[in-house]
């Protein structure tokens, strides 16, 4: 069976395309793919040849289906000359993704961004962006805490005592997660 576009979804990416001709002309670059693996390599690939991450959507697109689509941007001049290095967290563990944070984190990556993915066989996990100069090892001096709660008034009581324990916000996506059903997931740091 094969799947055809909606006239809405054509007219939609026929609007795009003069939008993705001009990013193009200004040196941007979209990457979008279905699986994590690739959309990791591919901003590599792209960290490697003068980009760096930009930001980052997951969701459905009009042509590509269930997709994570991320915007490179070209380095700014005086930048990390040597290129960018990414790594992409990918869980519905949420327990597992602080573990994961934090081992990046002292890897020498920084986190840059997050979406909701949405695969292929229907499994929703929360991706995280982490980001790095090439060929920097060593503590990046971040710690980072992440808060998951299916109740907003939870959440706002958990951001307060992280606020006073001196984390940041850096990020939220709201996903379903393997243990908590829909929940808010935050991610949070303080320098070290």
């Amino acid at each position: 069976m094969t799947h055809t576009p909606s006239r809405a979804a054509l007219a939609f990416a026929l609007l795009l395309l003069p939008v993705a001709a001009a990013a193009q002309g200004t040196g941007f670059k979209v990457l979008a793919t279905n699986r994590t693996s690739t959309m990791e390599k591919e901003m590599n690939d792209a960290g490697r040849s003068g980009y760096r991450f930009g930001a980052v959507m997951g969701g459905e697109t009009a042509v590509g289906g269930k997709e994570v689509v991320v915007v490179m941007k070209p380095v700014e001049a005086g930048t990390a000359a040597s290129g960018f290095q990414y790594r992409l967290l990918a869980t519905s563990k949420t327990s597992t993704m602080k573990r994961e944070l934090q081992d990046a984190s002292d890897a020498g990556y920084v986190y840059v961004g997050q979406t909701v993915f949405e695969s292929l066989f229907g499994g929703r996990e929360v991706v995280c962006i982490l980001e790095r100069e090439q060929g920097k090892r060593g503590d990046s001096g971040w710690e980072y805490e992440l808060l998951a709660t299916n109740r907003t008034s939870t959440m706002e009581k958990e951001l307060r005592d992280a606020g006073g324990d001196g984390f940041e916000l850096v990020g939220m996506t709201v996903a379903q997660t393997a243990i908590g059903g829909n929940e808010l997931v935050v991610i949070m740091r303080r320098k070290r």
